[in-house]
């Protein structure tokens, strides 16, 4: 059985995630590189990642896919069930990357890639969270 408040906690965090990020964005790189408005969007992001993951995380044990080796395969087993479409397990295994520099890489990151997911990646979280959402009221 799906806990489905922790579900929507961790998508209510991504809500207020990207709110967060939308409101502090700057608008140009030049503005970007300023160390705090940089250090502020790289946390986000990272935020974001990390409640995309738990949301999967919740589903996978919810729904008893059995116990993930690696964040991969929290995905890997949601798409072979037909929980989450390839493309949208591709776009996760996509987002770990950045996140995973974020956290244990900080100097190999490059702040045009991440400039850019500021300006036209969040609509790929939104669509993450709207095939959740879906998953949610089908079961």
């Amino acid at each position: 059985m799906i806990d489905r408040a922790r579900l929507l906690g961790k998508l209510d965090e991504l809500d207020g995630y990207l709110s967060e990020l939308r409101a502090i964005a700057p608008a140009t790189l030049e503005h970007y590189k300023a160390t705090e408005k940089k250090r502020a969007c790289e946390r986000l992001l990272q935020l974001m990642v990390q409640a995309v993951i738990d949301a999967c995380g919740v589903l996978v044990t919810g729904l008893r896919l059995g116990l993930p080796g690696q964040e991969d395969d929290l995905f890997e087993k949601l798409a072979q069930r037909g929980v989450i479409s390839p493309g949208t397990a591709a776009l996760l295994r996509q987002m770990r990357g950045p996140r995973n520099l974020l956290v244990h890489e900080y100097g190999r990151i490059n702040d045009e890639l991440l400039f850019d997911a500021v300006h036209r990646r969040l609509g790929d979280f939104e669509a993450v969270k709207r095939e959740l959402l879906a998953t949610l009221r089908r079961v």
